[in-house]
């Protein structure tokens, strides 16, 4: 098989070049194969070569190519061309492992570099002009959208156990539900639950922040919360709002925010290190669902938020979502209340009086649907 017509491969024809003309391999590798086979967009293009890193920086820099030794040590260097930067990684195996960290030794065989990766699916490598080598079988899986870990899945989970979480990300992303999930994988999830303990709130947030932004991660969240995953990155979370949740969503931008309001659970804003943009992003949906109109929260939250409460209130009670009701929403956002304190302050003096009959003229203009205007507002001021 061939990764034909990919333009990121085009792209990094010059950057082959350089490591094959000097007599090395140079293979695509990773997720920039993987998507072009699913054929999804890539963002970042990996390659994997037998050069050691500092042959790497000779030839980038005799080649004129930016050169920076990003991990230099774990055998990655970063080559800048026409502003896109590549990370060109020597074979490695791993040596030993803590589940967070590796120690690794470089090597020149590719068998052995693909081994010390996750999933069957991302190991798959591509030669400069797109044929595709698969040393450990992944192509199949990938064909058959089937996520697998390599060889042994208790050992991969034990290498790193933010791998499970990423177990279930890449089953959002790729996989059949209707294949359910592999069911080795399932079992060495289940048996490190207490992994998941020592992975830092930025690597758990940043897992499931993805997660949360597939098209469909109902699937994926039903099986975190039957396997017991679901309970401990993220206590108190109930995933059964998420399937209706992702039905009414249709014609909306996804929103990982929305649903994490959906999935509810305690404490996100520290177990996930959600930033402070996110935590009022996430409290404005709270604030507007327990808001008596979503109108008004339209106009004092804003539309974005507004809609999302509209849209997990629907799925929580299992109804459509009306386009009407949506539309007033953004239109709510964009009013002003028309009448100004200084309009008043010959009838009410400043201070909490004054606020106070403001806050009752806003209330009945929202009510009418922002249609009174300010000489109709003026009229209605008691003093």
């Amino acid at each position: 098989m061939k990764v034909t017509g990919a333009t990121w491969l085009a792209a990094a024809q010059p950057v082959f070049d350089m490591l094959e003309r000097a007599g090395y391999r140079a293979l695509a590798v990773g997720g920039c194969v993987r998507n072009e086979l699913f054929g999804l967009p890539v963002k970042d293009v990996d390659i994997a070569t037998d050069a050691l890193p500092e042959a790497v920086m000779d030839l980038a820099q005799s080649a004129g190519l930016k050169a920076v030794p990003t991990g230099i040590t774990h055998g990655t260097v970063t080559v800048v061309y026409r502003g896109e930067a590549y990370e060109i990684t020597t074979f490695r195996k791993d040596i030993t492992t803590d589940g967070r960290h590796a120690v690794v030794a470089f090597s020149t065989d590719i068998k052995e570099d693909a081994k010390r990766r996750d999933f069957t699916m991302n190991a798959l490598y591509a030669t400069a002009d797109g044929t595709v080598i698969d040393p450990l079988g992944g192509l199949d899986d990938l064909l058959a959208r089937r996520l697998c870990f390599i060889e042994n899945a208790f050992a991969r989970i034990e290498e790193d156990h933010l791998r499970s979480l990423r177990y279930f990300r890449f089953y959002a992303l790729y996989c059949d539900p209707l294949n359910g999930p592999d069911m080795e994988a399932i079992a060495a999830i289940s048996a490190h639950l207490d992994g998941l303990e020592t992975l830092s709130a930025e690597r758990v947030g940043g897992e499931m922040r993805k997660l949360l932004a597939a098209p469909d991660p109902a699937p994926a969240l039903a099986i975190m919360a039957q396997t017991g995953v679901l309970a401990r990155v993220l206590p108190g979370a109930d995933p059964r709002f998420i399937a209706p949740l992702v039905m009414v969503e249709s014609g909306q931008p996804i929103r990982w925010l929305r649903r994490l309001a959906a999935l509810g659970g305690q404490d996100a804003a520290v177990r996930w290190r959600l930033s402070k943009a996110e935590q009022k992003a996430l409290a404005d949906i709270g604030k507007a669902t327990a808001m008596p109109s979503l109108i008004e929260a339209g106009y004092r939250l804003g539309a974005e938020a507004a809609v999302d409460a509209l849209l997990v209130q629907c799925a929580s009670i299992g109804v459509p979502v009306e386009a009407r009701v949506a539309r007033d929403i953004e239109a709510a956002a964009g009013q002003i209340f028309p009448l100004k304190a200084d309009r008043l302050v010959d009838r009410i003096p400043p201070g909490p009086a004054l606020g106070a009959e403001l806050k009752r003229l806003e209330a009945l203009w929202i009510s009418s649907g922002f249609t009174l205007g300010a000489t109709a507002l003026d009229k209605m001021v008691k003093g």
